[in-house]
């Protein structure tokens, strides 16, 4: 890892946001997220993962694998009543079926079906012109561009909240852009670093951050009682 915890009375949250890394690392492994072939394949999975258990979004992405209709191409000349069809597995697929029509629509009156041709616009603006399609919504939008992208921008979800705030480094009601910019003043702008760092948070959150805690047996349960494990 080139990441080490920082000892500095400037900023003790950055260490211990750094040694939490860590140790999460050191626990779990390099996540290696997001689970996908393609980078069009990570933007469908964005969408269809609102609301609902991964597990379901595997069956609907399986189903559009199956009828050889995974690219963005494809997928834009589907109807949305077909594309409705085959997404039915990962819940309220009327709606995101809609919300898909309209990013593979914004997709190709703008970079022409290509999410490569994003690559020189500034990240302020893409995040923008995400944000303005239907149905996309700052988490959606942040994991397109961290994991379908590579954009040096922190993915906040459930599992961020309740672990930063159970260790007291944020507030139980800190906003999303609030909380994305706490990560972002304290970490290196790495994408690779923030994408193993949410995965991260979300594998802690799911075996032991849980809406009732298991403290006794988690990683981090060091930080807890302020004190640092052995590196």
């Amino acid at each position: 890892m080139r990441y080490r915890p920082l000892k500095t009375r400037r900023d003790p949250i950055r260490g211990r946001l750094i040694q939490v890394y860590l140790e999460l690392a050191r626990h779990f492994s390099p996540q290696k997220w997001w689970p996908a072939e393609s980078a069009i394949e990570v933007a469908v999975g964005a969408i269809l993962t609102q609301n609902t258990a991964w597990t379901n979004v595997e069956r609907a992405l399986d189903r559009l694998k199956a009828h050889g209709l995974l690219s963005a191409k494809r997928l834009h000349q589907l109807s949305e009543s077909r594309l409705a069809t085959l997404i039915r597995p990962s819940g309220t697929f009327r709606v995101k079926a809609r919300r898909l029509k309209a990013f593979l629509r914004f997709l190709q009156e703008r970079y022409a079906g290509e999410l490569s041709r994003t690559a020189r616009v500034p990240l302020e603006q893409l995040r923008g012109e995400l944000l303005s399609v239907h149905g996309i919504g700052p988490e959606t939008a942040d994991s397109m561009l961290l994991y379908a992208i590579g954009r040096p921008v922190f993915v906040v979800d459930q599992y961020t909240r309740r672990v930063l705030s159970r260790h007291r480094l944020v507030r139980r009601d800190i906003g999303y852009d609030d909380l994305q910019q706490f990560f972002a003043s304290r970490l290196p702008s790495d994408p690779a670093l923030f994408n193993d760092y949410h995965a991260l948070l979300v594998k802690v959150g799911k075996e032991y951050c849980r809406r009732v805690p298991r403290c006794d047996r988690c990683p981090l349960r060091f930080d807890l009682h302020g004190r640092l494990p052995r590196l």
